[in-house]
């Protein structure tokens, strides 16, 4: 087996290694774990493992010992299985003790995987597709408004501008995922009626980058991000608006990072632009007659911090019933369909989102909102699949539809 590359992982990702005090707080927190229960899956079982191989090629005890063993090809694909059957949800960072940051080392640990050689193939084809027609689903990129074909009108702002206050960044599910062309439908539309200066980048929006970085394969991503920086700043806008939490986090994160440098505008998610037209008065809302729960999506949540905004956009409707699920905040159950799991092990998806649904259920509500698309996507799936008598709607879809002319 090739030798570890260390460079993956910063200096505090390594003194982690040695922080784990193997508590296994972390254990019953893991949404995968909890559903198929192989300890290569628990974040200390992770730790320990990459840390021990580690250890014995630079210079632990036994390595100075007997020399450096390299780990085993069987060694290495177990580990492998366990950190891409994770949902990088980071409920195990919250419930850590000594407070590792749990999301990003796995993320470093995917990289240092692929430098192996060892993970799932499945994955090449993602690289594929993103290199080729910069999506992740391999559709040709002129169809990236396919979407808007069902507006009665099309604004102006999606057949292009050349300059614009806002760009609306649409990102790849919402583009080629039919389940989910109902959100950006309705974004437009707010963004229509309350007078909003917007533009998409149409054919020119590519994907962020963000399901090859959380793949291991971030080298890939440095062309992706520069088109798209350069595509926003020549329409000169003041606001990207993102209604995935994944693409907003690594625009507001990730891309200055890259880039070293602002990127020169700022970055919202779609509830925290919808709370701001609430409270500016330029959007007024009617009554919602059903009660409803919301999902905290992981990238919006945990990931971004923001979970007052959907909320408040949620109070802000008149005489709705909103119900709380047990697992909220800091610890919502993941959906299941985070990490890059639905490529490799759809089954175990399926599992997750059962129990997250069944969290809903217990509210008797009888709608299910979030505001991430690919939760809608996952939500929805379990819905019909559990034939369980919920709809699910993302927030800019609730708005939308209470929205008055």
């Amino acid at each position: 087996m090739p030798e570890l590359d260390l460079s993956h992982f910063s200096f505090k990702q390594l003194m982690e290694l040695d922080a784990c005090t193997r508590c296994g707080e972390c254990v019953k927190w893991c949404p995968t774990f909890t559903e198929v229960e192989r300890d290569e899956i628990t974040p200390l079982d992770k730790i320990h493992t990459f840390g021990g191989f580690a250890k014995s090629q630079y210079g632990g005890f036994l390595a100075r010992l007997f020399g450096y063993r390299p780990p085993t090809e069987e060694s290495v694909a177990r580990w492998s299985k366990g950190t891409y059957d994770c949902t990088l949800c980071g409920r195990c960072a919250v419930v850590c003790p000594v407070h590792i940051d749990t999301r990003p080392l796995w993320i470093a640990m995917r990289e240092q995987l692929v430098d192996m050689g060892t993970y799932p193939q499945v994955m090449d084809s993602l690289r594929e597709n993103v290199g080729a027609n910069y999506n992740i689903s391999g559709d040709p990129a002129e169809d990236r408004l396919i979407w808007s074909q069902n507006l009665e009108v099309v604004p102006e702002g999606v057949r292009g501008k050349e300059q614009a206050e806002v760009v609306y960044f649409i990102g790849c599910t919402a583009s080629f995922y039919p389940m989910t062309y109902v959100i950006p439908q309705a974004f437009v539309h707010i963004l229509e009626k309350t007078g909003v200066d917007f533009a998409t980048m149409g054919p020119e929006e590519w994907c962020c980058g963000f399901p090859l970085i959380i793949a291991g394969m971030s080298e890939a991503t440095r062309a992706l991000i520069a088109h798209n920086v350069a595509a926003v700043r020549e329409l000169e806008a003041k606001t990207l608006v993102a209604a995935c939490p994944s693409c907003f986090h690594t625009w507001e994160h990730t891309y200055p990072e890259v880039l070293g440098e602002p990127l020169g505008f700022e970055v919202k998610h779609t509830t925290q632009y919808l709370e701001e037209l609430i409270t500016d008065g330029r959007i007024k809302l009617g009554s919602f007659d059903r009660p409803v729960t919301y999902h905290d999506p992981c990238d919006l949540g945990r990931t971004g911090g923001i979970y007052d905004a959907p909320r408040n956009v949620i109070r802000a409707i008149p005489g709705i019933e909103f119900r709380e699920m047990a697992e909220i905040r800091e610890y919502a159950l993941c959906c299941g369909g985070g990490g890059d799991v639905e490529m490799a092990d759809r089954d175990l998806v399926a599992a997750v989102s059962k129990r997250r649904l069944e969290q809903a259920q217990a509210t008797e509500a009888q709608v299910i909102l979030s505001a991430c698309q690919q939760c809608k996507r996952t939500l929805t799936t379990a819905t019909r699949r559990e034939k369980v008598r919920m709809r699910v709607l993302d927030l800019v879809e609730l708005v939308d539809r209470v929205l008055e002319e």
